[in-house]
């Protein structure tokens, strides 16, 4: 992997060619320690940033229009601010153009500008690499408009508001707002009901976590995330006839969701536990970090991933191997999958003398039962978005 300032020295040469000196901007891809799919259940959720992001360079354009270019894709697309294009185009624009809009939606001021962006956030593999594009480009957007201290949870909404608007997937609050307001050496636990976040200090000792790419995207990602979301709000409407005083799926305890149980098809009964069970767990991971609890922390992660795979059903094979190879090794606390499923990203808290081991077995697994070769990085916890000083990149 380039370093970050590599990445910028080149991003920078690269625009230089042709507008000359320009502003720099970042933000970074995530990892959801524990709490997955109660984002838009309005529950808590423990993510962290990680040392991947998106970068943003670009400058002051005379008029109202964008023009952006991606090194990754070797694309490029173009707009004007006052004549809005149709949402839901399929391609990557829809997030650059869907956030410029939110952004105006809110009040937020949005200048014409020259753009280039590049990353070295995986794509398609549950990294929020999406998110950190959104916040990046709303970033630059803000400060090359004039702005000194952005709003960040502002921002963050309008990411999220490209995401359920123009790009049509119903995503929670959860990846644009680590991307904006992530730590460093931390995780933030975020109340996506009030957006209150706490920092929470991840004092590992000896221990990393180790994130495998599985390099599996299931078709299934999309339209079943979306599925899964209406499922829940399907219970909370059928929990509600006996309780009416519930909001969300948040606020339901496991006793109310067995008084409720007759209520409920088996189905939706089995996702509104993986909701409820998921959100205490994340709470307990949380203090179990304060405490230097590697051993529980480790047993949630365990538990997290049976309750996706088993009642949320947003597994699959290759993610369920790779959690079932590290647990069989020493020196590992727990494994699970990350992020919304079908494929993607798994993560494993482990003692660094461990990474080697658990990364030769999972290769053999992989190479025997699925012809694929994942790949693994470690990454400490790191800071959100940010404006790049030109003298030190």
């Amino acid at each position: 992997m380039m370093t970050e300032a590599a990445a910028l020295r080149d991003l920078r040469r690269e625009f230089a060619g042709r507008f000359g000196a320009c502003r720099a901007f970042s933000a970074p891809g995530r990892i959801n320690l524990i709490g997955e799919h109660t984002d838009y259940n309005q529950g808590f959720v423990l993510p962290m940033a990680i040392e991947r992001r998106t970068y943003v360079v670009g400058v002051l354009r005379p008029d109202r229009v964008v023009n952006v270019r991606s090194t990754n894709t070797s694309s490029q697309c173009s707009f004007d601010l006052d004549r809005p294009g149709p949402p839901r185009r399929g391609g990557w624009v829809d997030y650059v153009e869907g956030t410029a809009q939110a952004m105006l939606k809110r009040g937020l001021p949005v200048p014409g500008a020259e753009l280039l962006i590049s990353s070295d956030i995986p794509i398609g593999a549950g990294l929020s690499s999406s998110a950190a594009l959104e916040v990046a480009v709303a970033y630059a957007f803000a400060r090359l408009a004039g702005m000194t201290s952005p709003n960040l949870v502002e921002l963050a909404l309008s990411g999220q508001a490209a995401e359920n608007d123009y790009v049509g997937a119903r995503v929670g609050i959860m990846d644009q707002f680590i991307a904006a307001l992530a730590e460093p050496d931390s995780a933030l636990l975020i109340d996506c009901r009030s957006l209150e976040r706490n920092v929470v200090p991840l004092e590992l000792g000896t221990a990393k976590i180790l994130i495998c790419d599985t390099r599996v995207k299931h078709q299934l990602a999309s339209s079943a995330y979306n599925e899964r979301r209406d499922q829940c709000e399907q219970g909370t409407r059928l929990i509600r006839e006996e309780f009416p005083e519930l909001r969300s799926l948040r606020d339901v305890s496991a006793k109310q969701l067995e008084q409720s149980a007759a209520r409920l098809p088996e189905l939706i009964q089995r996702r509104c536990r993986h909701v409820i069970t998921e959100n205490a767990r994340t709470l307990q991971a949380t203090l179990a970090l304060g405490r230097g609890d590697l051993k529980c922390v480790g047993e949630l992660f365990s538990r997290s991933h049976q309750s996706l795979s088993d009642d949320y059903q947003v597994s699959c094979a290759e993610l369920d191997a790779a959690v079932e190879v590290a647990m069989t090794e020493s020196g590992v606390y727990g494994a699970r999958m990350t992020g919304g499923g079908f494929g993607g990203c798994t993560i494993t808290l482990l003692e660094e003398s461990a990474i080697e081991r658990v990364t030769a077995a999972i290769r053999a697994r992989f190479r025997g039962q699925f012809g694929v070769q994942p790949e693994f990085f470690v990454s400490k916890a790191c800071g959100g978005v940010q404006e790049h000083d030109a003298l030190r990149s």
